[in-house]
């Protein structure tokens, strides 16, 4: 069981690739491919495309703010199933972009699988959960302004990716980890951002 959790990013990337096809993709087709109930997996596999190089498309970061902040209030009130307005599930990726986003995110990936592990699962539970969860929902109202400031996009991203596989692997140090980095967002957004 512990083996296939730690295989558990990787193989989010595996379906991911193999839902691609044709010049792009829907991202209702993402959350089918993904399941309705996967909360962490779609919300690791949006934030995770925002970190890659497909970050460069103009409103990928606004975008998938909205789509973590609609995932993170649904998480807070125990809601089962994923729902997201129609504006965003008709929305198209490009294959060949999301394709070498996979790509790029793969070696990462799978140096991070080797030091995960089941741990501090109290975090996984409420009050300790409701936590991360707010303050990754103050982070995504945010993102959408961190559009016009390079990098701290990406940084933001990845805080929320650092999350979702924490709460993916039942990793509750991921977690941990994610809010560190959460405490550097400002200062990453300050010094790439306004810093001269």
């Amino acid at each position: 069981m512990e083996q296939e959790r730690t295989r558990a990013l990787s193989e989010v990337l595996d379906q991911l690739e193999a839902s691609a096809h044709g010049e792009s993709i829907a991202i209702e087709e993402v959350i089918t491919t993904l399941g309705r109930k996967s909360f962490a997996s779609l919300m690791l596999v949006f934030s995770l495309i925002s970190t890659s190089p497909a970050s460069a498309i103009p409103g990928i970061t606004a975008t998938v703010a909205g789509i973590v902040f609609i995932l993170v209030v649904q998480m807070i009130i125990g809601r089962k199933c994923v729902w997201l307005p129609d504006f965003i599930t008709r929305r198209h990726m490009s294959t060949a972009r999301l394709c070498s986003g996979v790509a790029w995110l793969r070696k990462p990936v799978q140096f991070v699988e080797k030091f995960l592990k089941e741990r501090l699962t109290f975090l996984f539970h409420r009050p300790w959960l409701w936590l991360p969860l707010i303050l990754i929902l103050g982070l995504t109202l945010f993102m959408p302004f961190m559009e016009v400031i390079p990098t701290s996009g990406s940084v933001a991203s990845a805080v929320i990716a650092l999350f979702a596989a924490g709460l993916l692997t039942r990793d509750g140090a991921l977690v941990v980890a994610s809010l560190l980095v959460l405490l550097a967002v400002p200062v990453a957004v300050w010094y790439f951002g306004f810093s001269s």
